[in-house]
């Protein structure tokens, strides 16, 4: 395997020299350079060709949301954005990943570099992708709750909808979530991203969307017209109790390597709801909700999959549809509003 090339790009020179030495530490990643500031990261692109990038948020002069749109605009390439693990960091880290930044870290707090734990294996399926990078950020935007009109006549059923995602997921999620309408079933979601991040996200997902879109909280109850999102890094989201469905968030080592786990969300789905479940696995790296969708539609649930040409990472997906837990498999474009099918009370024969 080539090594993937990338420049480290930091205002920090202590910043510059920890993210060096954890992607050096890895046979397959070479550190091809260094930049302090957007001036001399673009040089450096231009100099030495990087397959990827990490880019700092916060810098003199640009900031890093800045240079990632003349990125995208004027050459796309892999970019991961490293950012501090605050609100506003936070915040700006969404944001990137709507305009195109292949995914997130957060930066280590002194002592702990637990935050860069997966950094060589995410700039590693960074430098495989073949994604076309494309700037997003205003489109999405400048369109929220697009398409709830086509569906202004839509009436929930009694179905749950679960959704697994990482790698790629702030976009995919906002594609397929603006497709639903205020009144949508009941919508549980784990997405891979660290724990200060998923509640900016939620956040972002609630302005842009019809439904009422929060942060999962233990024994909040599940109600149509709400999407429940899993909180990043300490807790699993689980749905649990039969007779009025609840979120439950559990204090469980990681499964499959993530805390919290699709697999954990899926797997409790199955139990709960059956056939009165709908799946669907998005783009991610690695296996984490493959078994959980197959356990999901042995148990009689619709299952969906994303296609490969939509997905930045065919991972997650990939598996899922080897491993027959996927009963349709679509591009990204057309999941929101098949999912929608599956569950209107009109197809379940209810009036």
């Amino acid at each position: 395997m080539t090594a993937a090339r990338v420049l480290v790009v930091d205002d920090s020179a202590t910043m510059r020299g920890l993210i060096t030495a954890v992607l050096s530490s890895d046979p397959d990643v070479e550190v091809i350079g260094q930049a302090a500031d957007a001036m001399q990261a673009r040089q450096a692109i231009k100099d030495l060709d990087p397959d990827v990038i990490t880019l700092d948020i916060e810098m003199p002069n640009m900031n890093g949301l800045e240079f990632l749109e003349k990125i995208m605009r004027l050459r796309p390439m892999p970019v991961i954005m490293v950012s501090t693990l605050t609100h506003k960091g936070a915040e700006a880290t969404i944001a990137a990943l709507e305009i195109g930044a292949f995914d997130c870290v957060g930066k280590p707090l002194p002592g702990d570099l637990s935050p860069f734990a997966d950094l060589a294996e995410k700039v590693k399926a960074a430098a495989r992708s073949q994604r076309k990078y494309i700037i997003t950020g205003n489109k999405v935007a400048a369109s929220p709750v697009a398409n709830v009109n086509t569906v202004s006549d839509y009436r929930a059923g009694k179905k749950i909808i679960a959704i697994g995602s990482s790698t790629g997921g702030v976009e995919a999620l906002i594609t397929v979530l603006q497709k639903f309408p205020a009144n949508c079933p009941p919508t549980v979601i784990t997405q891979h991203m660290p724990h200060t991040f998923t509640k900016s996200f939620a956040e972002r997902l609630n302005r842009l969307c019809a439904p009422t879109v929060a942060e999962a909280t233990d024994g909040a109850r599940l109600e149509v017209g709400k999407i429940y999102l899993a909180p990043g890094g300490d807790r699993h989201l689980q749905v649990v109790n039969p007779s009025s469905p609840s979120c439950r968030l559990l204090d469980r080592e990681p499964v499959n390597g993530h805390r919290p786990s699709v697999d954990m969300l899926f797997d409790s789905v199955a139990e709960l709801a059956g056939r009165n479940a709908v799946g669907v696995i998005l783009t991610g790296m690695g296996r984490d909700g493959a078994a959980g969708l197959l356990k999901m539609r042995r148990a009689g649930a619709r299952t969906f999959g994303q296609n490969e040409k939509t997905c930045v990472v065919y991972g997650m997906p990939r598996v899922a549809h080897e491993m027959g837990a996927v009963e349709t498999q679509l591009p990204l474009s057309s999941i929101g509003e098949e999912v929608l099918k599956s569950t209107t009370a009109r197809r379940e024969g209810i009036e």
